[in-house]
């Protein structure tokens, strides 16, 4: 890539050469606080509600404003796709539309944009009714999720909690090492951030006791993780190669996989989490679409041994990002971070998860979900979740003074955030809050 792309939108002109959405260099017309998560090099994509009382529409985030891509459609400002498919109430329509429709979209919103183009920043008409105020606009779920799958891809997260159930010399399951772990969640109750989650209800049985019985879970947690939104489906009883699982896969999401320990606990043998983890899944409302994340691409860990055929990798396919997790107790006015790790870490990427997932033939839609699974890193301070970073109970984390969690409470409110850092400015996600209400 050269940094470069060729632009015709307007058949007058002469075919000219301007800057790729992604170069550093690139600055809008709007005043972008360097700390922000959507300069010009990000345009997430989201649907808003605004107050002037239309339906949810498609919009990209810039600054602290939303790029309303409905009125520029109207106004053949954007004319690479009909207007109606800015108009739908989730993204579901656009991704269908496939990549090479989703880069010439982004590109012409970045030429809008550009602090050298006057054609949206010299028309204050125009830019009225397209840019909305972000404080002024209400956030919904950015895509109808077709299925929902989550994986259990981090090491260090696998290691750790095997330790803690099976101890040292059994913690990782023989098959960890030869292929991605997933279970299929609910796509049901994924809710956009902002979201408040019920306490869950289940069959609860300590070790201690002779009998299950039913009440309010009391060992509720979260679990970093990062969403892949699948834009392009495959056929049933095809597989994928890593090039088509890559050009399948429309951005990323912060997901949190909020679980209830004991529920798990009890239910998992033999078939893995059910209700669980059914209850509630949290993501953020933009979506980052892949080519955004382009300039942070890294390699993985080395996988040892090496996987079979299908799932080895030519390419880096893990990303340079960095992920927080702050928990504001219930009694608490500011919240405390409790976690900070880097996507980087997964030792199975996005990739080689969609790979596996079609590998039986199972046939992938336009709204898929997968979970990344728990984000770990190799430090105490990188732990996903309460399970590792209380250590199943036996550590809490004193968040002030008299204030301890080893699980959540009712009325705890937590929020994860995660951004790449380019040179003077960052792709961010925003991000993705949710409070515990009691179970009654």
């Amino acid at each position: 890539m050269d940094g470069r792309i060729k632009s015709g939108h307007d058949d007058v002109r002469l075919e000219e050469i301007v800057p790729h959405p992604n170069d550093p260099k690139l600055r809008s017309f709007i005043a972008i606080n360097p700390a922000s998560d959507f300069p010009i090099q990000n345009l997430p994509y989201g649907v808003f509600s605004a107050k002037d009382g239309l339906a949810p529409r498609v919009g990209v985030a810039i600054g602290e404003y939303v790029l309303d891509l409905w009125e520029l459609a109207q106004d053949c400002r954007i004319d690479v796709v009909e207007p109606a498919v800015f108009a739908a109430p989730s993204l579901n329509p656009f991704m269908a539309l496939g990549p090479k429709v989703w880069s010439t979209t982004r590109a012409r919103i970045s030429e809008l944009l550009r602090a050298d183009h006057g054609e949206l920043r010299d028309n204050p008409e125009l830019r009225q009714r397209a840019l909305v105020p972000l404080s002024d606009v209400k956030l919904h779920m950015p895509l109808t999720v077709a299925g929902y799958t989550d994986f259990y891809s981090s090491k260090e997260h696998a290691t750790n909690v095997g330790v803690m159930f099976r101890g040292k010399d059994n913690a990782l399951q023989p098959n960890w090492l030869h292929m991605p772990i997933g279970y299929n969640g609910r796509a049901s109750t994924v809710v956009v951030s902002g979201t408040k989650v019920r306490r869950p209800r289940g069959q609860l049985k300590p070790p201690t006791a002779d009998a299950p019985s039913f009440g309010p879970c009391k060992r509720l947690d979260f679990e970093l993780e990062m969403g892949v939104v699948i834009g392009q489906p495959s056929a049933m009883g095809e597989m994928l190669t890593e090039a088509q699982a890559e050009q399948m896969i429309f951005g990323f999401v912060i997901l949190n996989d909020w679980s209830a320990r004991d529920i798990q606990q009890w239910e998992y043998v033999p078939l893995g989490p059910f209700q669980a983890k059914a209850f509630a899944t949290s993501i953020s409302p933009w979506v980052v679409t892949r080519e955004a994340l382009e300039p942070f691409r890294l390699r993985g860990p080395v996988q040892d041994p090496e996987p079979l055929p299908y799932l080895r990798q030519t390419q880096p396919n893990n990303f340079d990002l960095e992920l927080d997790v702050s928990l504001r107790a219930s009694g608490m006015n500011e919240a405390k971070t409790i976690c900070h790790t880097n996507f980087k870490y997964m030792y199975w990427s996005s990739v080689q998860q969609l790979v596996h997932h079609a590998s039986s033939g199972c046939a992938m839609n336009v709204g898929d979900l997968l979970g990344s699974g728990t984000i770990s890193g190799p430090e105490k301070h990188q732990r996903g979740s309460l399970l590792e970073i209380s250590w199943n109970g036996s550590e809490p984390v004193e968040l002030a003074s008299g204030i301890k969690r080893s699980f959540l409470e009712d009325g705890d409110s937590l929020v994860m955030r995660g951004w790449c850092q380019g040179d003077g400015y960052r792709v961010g996600f925003g991000a993705v809050e949710g409070t515990i209400l009691p179970a009654e």
